[in-house]
């Protein structure tokens, strides 16, 4: 119990709030406080929103989904390529080769030969003379005959006079006139004909015992 009587400032009504300065202050501070976080809170879901509905239209995506789809990507490609591997190479026996089949049509078709050279050159224009080793009269006349009926020249006709021939021959003189004896010889089925410088004639037909 206090020594002083009671004044005015001794009632204090026991339902009325506190009062002072310090809490006016306080509460003020704390409205303050609670209305920058609202504040703060509000801008925050702004953004989400914003970053939600309208930059995907735009074309942007998140830093998480890009970093999934590149990691989605690196490991597609990874799959795809495949892993290098170091074989030793098998040594390979030599295979037999086969020969090419020849086709009987190849086989079969007869080949082409050229003309020979010799019936290239062959001069009809070589004076030829016959001589008969036989018996037969006239056979002369009529083997020169033949020779001028396949357009050669027919030079001197007459009796062989020099050693007896047993096969009928054909003299000829130089390697110029070989192609002109061998004609003649196919023309008249001699086949026999020898180069001979005994002549002063290209070409010098003998006939001897037995020719026809």
């Amino acid at each position: 119990m206090t020594k002083y009587a009671r004044d005015e400032f001794d009632r204090v009504p026991e339902t009325s709030t506190r009062q002072g300065v310090h809490r006016a202050v306080a509460e003020t501070r704390r409205r303050r406080r609670l209305g920058s976080i609202l504040a703060v809170g509000a801008a925050a879901l702004a953004v989400g929103l914003v970053a939600f509905l309208i930059l995907p239209k735009l074309g942007f995506s998140s830093a998480g989904e890009t970093m999934a789809v590149s990691a989605e990507q690196v490991g597609s490609s990874a799959s795809a390529s495949p892993a290098p591997t170091t074989s030793t190479p098998e040594p390979t026996s030599p295979q037999p080769t086969s020969p090419a089949p020849v086709s009987p049509e190849a086989s079969a078709a007869p080949s082409v030969s050229a003309t020979p050279s010799a019936a290239a050159v062959v001069d009809k224009t070589q004076p030829v003379a016959v001589f008969n080793g036989t018996s037969t009269a006239g056979l002369a006349n009529r083997v020169g005959g033949t020779v001028s009926t396949a357009g050669w020249t027919i030079g001197a006709l007459g009796n062989w006079g020099g050693a007896p021939q047993q096969r009928s021959v054909i003299f000829y003189s130089g390697a110029a006139q070989k192609s002109n004896a061998e004609a003649l010889g196919k023309l008249l089925g001699i086949p026999t004909v020898v180069d001979s410088a005994e002549f002063q004639l290209p070409l010098v037909v003998v006939l001897a015992p037995g020719f026809q």
